[in-house]
């Protein structure tokens, strides 16, 4: 699956709206931090990139706790890659479903029997934590970053929470966000 592009108009309505959200709704002005968060909500458009981990027979491992297994493998096997790999991506799916579909947390834990016993806010925290513990600064994304997406991580559920309400509003204010800050 190719990204979407970095020109692609969603790819900027997005920014916008994370932009506003988390400027004046928030008080979180961290240019690394929005523009982390608009990839994230850009890339998830894509189901293939929500569920984008695998098991060793090639199945998209689709619940929290097998993604934890899968990132416990990756230690007792020493490949520090991938579990920084799987950390990231076990924070970056809790704070999407969490913040932006947390109606559906019910689903997915009913659908996924072992994810009825975990925390997906203590569980992406940890998870960025452990991500940010593995990876250096000149990584992409810094160690820096991942540390604050684990701080800040209720914060973070809480503005996209906000930034779908704005896309969603049927007054154009998600519209109307994003163009105060383009001819701003």
């Amino acid at each position: 699956m190719m990204p979407v592009p970095q020109n692609h108009p969603l790819r900027a309505w997005f920014a916008g709206l994370v932009e506003s959200v988390f400027n004046v709704e928030i008080g979180m002005a961290d240019p690394v931090l929005v523009g982390y968060l608009a990839d994230l909500l850009t890339e998830f458009l894509h189901t293939e990139r929500i569920n984008l981990l695998q098991d060793g027979s090639g199945r998209n491992i689709e619940d929290v706790a097998e993604m934890v297994t899968a990132a416990e493998m990756a230690l007792q096997s020493g490949r520090v890659n991938q579990r920084l790999t799987v950390h990231r991506h076990i924070g970056d799916f809790t704070l999407f479903w969490t913040g932006l579909y947390p109606e559906q947390l019910r689903n997915l834990r009913r659908r996924n029997d072992r994810d009825a016993l975990l925390s997906y806010f203590e569980q992406g925290k940890r998870s960025y934590a452990i991500a940010s513990d593995l990876s250096q600064e000149n990584d992409n994304p810094p160690a820096a970053l991942l540390r604050t997406l684990s701080s800040e991580f209720e914060h973070c559920v809480y503005g996209l929470g906000l930034v779908r309400k704005a896309w969603q509003s049927p007054d154009g204010a998600g519209f109307h966000a994003v163009n105060r800050f383009w001819l701003s």
